[in-house]
């Protein structure tokens, strides 16, 4: 099963190709990603969020798992984050969404089947890309046993 991230922005800046690679070489299957990257709408503000929020919804598939990123979203442990992901992934493909600068629109969040919050803090695009891919590859250990997450 593939766990894909549709991201609104720009390619990965230096620093982040750099970490997201590291991660992405350790992952072990189901746990391997694939990117997908849309570029940000040069409208503003409600109309970027309607624009970006319509290229997303086209590019989701009716079965698979949804994960919206949003501040205003659940907090999950990383065990439990591990857990969802591990069950959704042995019967379905899943997409984890980033929006853009400002946000997604309320068909995209009625779309998500978990709404995910990183922190209550608020990151930069770049930076939560790197977080992202560090906790599903913490997740993957943690499913499978393995020793990096420590308790």
């Amino acid at each position: 099963m593939t766990l894909r991230i549709l991201a609104v922005g720009k390619k990965h800046e230096s620093w982040v190709a750099e970490g997201i690679g590291r991660y992405e070489k350790r992952l072990r299957k189901p746990w391997q990603v694939q990117w997908q990257l849309l570029p940000h709408s040069a409208q503003q503000e409600e109309q970027a969020r309607t624009e970006e929020s319509t290229r997303i919804l086209g590019k989701l598939q009716d079965a698979e798992f949804v994960v919206l990123l949003d501040e205003r979203g659940k907090m999950l442990s990383s065990p439990k984050l591990a857990q969802t992901l591990e069950q959704q992934l042995q019967r379905r493909n899943a997409t984890v969404i980033i929006g853009g600068a400002y946000g997604v629109d309320e068909r995209v969040r009625q779309r998500a089947d978990l709404v995910w919050s990183l922190s209550d803090l608020v990151f930069p695009h770049q930076l939560v890309r790197l977080i992202l891919v560090e906790q599903i590859y913490r997740a993957g250990e943690i499913a499978a046993g393995r020793p990096y997450h420590h308790v």
